[in-house]
C-alpha cells in the first residue's frame, strides 16, 4: 500500500487485503511508466476461486466474491464459480447488492458498480495516491474497508483515516461524509466540556490525543438496523451511531479499548460487534450499553452475517467460525482447517451450510 499505517488496528483490519499486497503492484511497465492498478483491468486467472477473497454478496440467485487483484466472480449454486471482466487490478474488500445492483470497494479508494447481478462493471470512483500527494491529504488512496446501500439510491462507503463518502442517486456521485472530525489544534481547549469518552464532541482531550489515539480513526465497518439508524465500528473500540441517515453522527465507546473489525444490524436498535482478540459486544440501544458475549477464543474475528431471529455467524483467524441460531444463545464454534484466515461468510440458501471467503479463496462448510 502506499500509505504509511498509523496503529496496529488498522495492520490487523487490512491482514488479509496484505496478504495480496503483490496484487495491487502494477504489473507491466514499458516506456518508464507503470499501469495504474486502479484503473488496469483485472486479468482472467483459472484459479482466481482459490486465492484471496474478501466478501461474498448475494444478488437475486446469484453469488457474487471479491477479492485480490480486482478479482470477481459469480455463482449460481455456491459451488461452480467463474471470474467475470472487472475494470480495476485494485484488491476489492467488501460488497454490497441490492436486488440487481452491486457495488464493490476496496483499496486506492475504489468503487465498482455492476447493474446486472455482477455480470458487467465500471468504475465510480478511484483515488489512487501518487507521489505528488506526500505530506497532503491523507486520505488519498487510502482503501475502503466496507459498503452498505440501505435502497438502490443510497449508500456508504468507509475506510482508512476517517475516510467516508455517501451517494443519494446509486454512485453516479460520491461526497464526503463528517463521521468525526479532527480536533481543532490537536487539543481540546477544555477537557471537561469536551473529548470525554462516550462524547460526541468533535474534539478530544489531550490524553486521547496520544499516540494511537487520533481523532479520526479508521473506520472498519458499516450496519443499519431495523430502525433505520446507522452504526460504524472503528479503532481503539470506538464506534460512531446515526439516527438521520448519515447527516450527524454521535461517537460511542466500547467496553473494549481494542479495534472492532465488524457489525452486524437486526431489528429496533439491536447491533452486534466484534473484532481484536475474539472480542463480541451485544447491544439492543445503538451502543449506549454494550454486554460482552463468550467466545473462547483470542482470535481476531473479521466478519460475519446476520441471521433471522437474533441469530449470527462470525469469522476470523485460523478458520474459526462462530454461529448461534437466535438471540441470546450461546456461541458455536467451528473450525474450517482448510480456509485460514476467513474474511466473510455467507450462509447459502438460507440454510445451515455457509459460503466462506478467505485468504484461501472460497470454501463451504456445514456446521456441526
Amino acid at each position: 500500500m502506499s500509505f504509511g499505517l498509523r496503529t496496529s488496528g488498522l495492520a490487523v483490519a487490512l491482514l488479509l487485503p496484505a496478504l495480496a499486497a503483490a496484487a495491487d503492484v502494477p504489473a507491466e511497465k514499458s516506456a518508464g511508466s507503470w499501469a495504474d492498478p486502479a484503473t488496469a483491468p483485472a486479468e482472467i486467472r483459472p484459479l482466481a476461486s482459490k486465492t484471496l477473497q474478501l466478501d461474498i454478496a448475494r444478488s437475486g440467485s446469484r453469488y457474487i466474491a471479491a477479492g485480490a487483484r480486482g478479482n470477481i466472480l459469480l455463482s449460481d449454486d455456491g459451488s461452480q464459480w467463474r471470474q467475470v471482466e472487472a475494470p480495476t487490478r485494485a484488491t476489492l474488500t467488501a460488497l454490497a447488492a441490492v436486488d440487481a445492483q452491486v457495488w464493490a470497494v476496496g483499496h486506492d479508494g475504489v468503487i465498482l458498480h455492476s447493474a446486472d447481478g455482477g455480470e458487467h462493471w465500471q468504475i465510480q470512483r478511484s483515488d489512487p495516491w501518487k507521489p505528488a500527494d506526500a505530506g497532503g491529504d491523507p486520505t488519498k488512496g487510502a482503501p475502503l474497508l466496507d459498503v452498505l446501500f440501505v435502497d438502490a439510491h443510497t449508500g456508504f462507503a468507509i475506510g482508512a483515516y476517517c475516510l467516508a463518502l455517501q451517494t443519494g442517486d446509486g454512485g453516479e456521485h460520491w461526497k464526503p461524509m463528517t463521521v468525526a472530525a479532527p480536533a481543532k489544534d490537536d487539543v481540546a481547549e477544555d477537557d471537561d466540556a469536551a473529548g470525554k469518552r462516550g462524547s460526541d464532541k468533535e474534539t478530544f482531550t489531550a490524553e486521547e490525543l496520544k499516540v494511537g489515539q487520533e481523532s479520526t480513526p479508521h473506520l472498519n465497518a458499516i450496519a443499519r438496523t431495523g430502525s433505520g439508524a446507522l452504526l460504524i465500528v472503528a479503532e481503539r473500540g470506538s464506534a460512531f451511531s446515526s439516527r438521520d441517515n448519515g447527516a450527524n453522527w454521535k461517537r460511542l465507546q466500547l467496553p473494549y479499548d481494542g479495534s472492532m473489525f465488524g457489525v452486524l444490524g437486526y431489528e429496533a436498535d439491536h447491533v452486534l460487534a466484534f473484532g481484536l482478540r475474539g472480542h463480541v459486544y451485544e447491544s439492543t440501544d445503538l451502543g449506549a450499553h454494550w454486554a460482552p458475549l463468550a467466545t473462547g477464543t483470542e482470535l481476531s474475528l473479521m466478519g460475519g452475517a446476520a441471521l433471522t431471529d437474533g441469530g449470527a455467524v462470525i469469522v476470523g483467524a485460523n478458520g474459526i467460525v462462530l454461529s448461534r441460531a437466535k438471540a441470546g444463545e450461546a456461541l458455536h464454534r467451528n473450525v474450517d482447517p482448510t480456509a485460514g484466515i476467513i474474511a466473510a461468510a455467507l450462509p447459502l440458501d438460507g440454510g445451515p451450510t455457509l459460503l466462506l471467503a478467505g485468504e484461501n479463496g472460497i470454501s463451504r462448510l456445514e456446521p456441526k
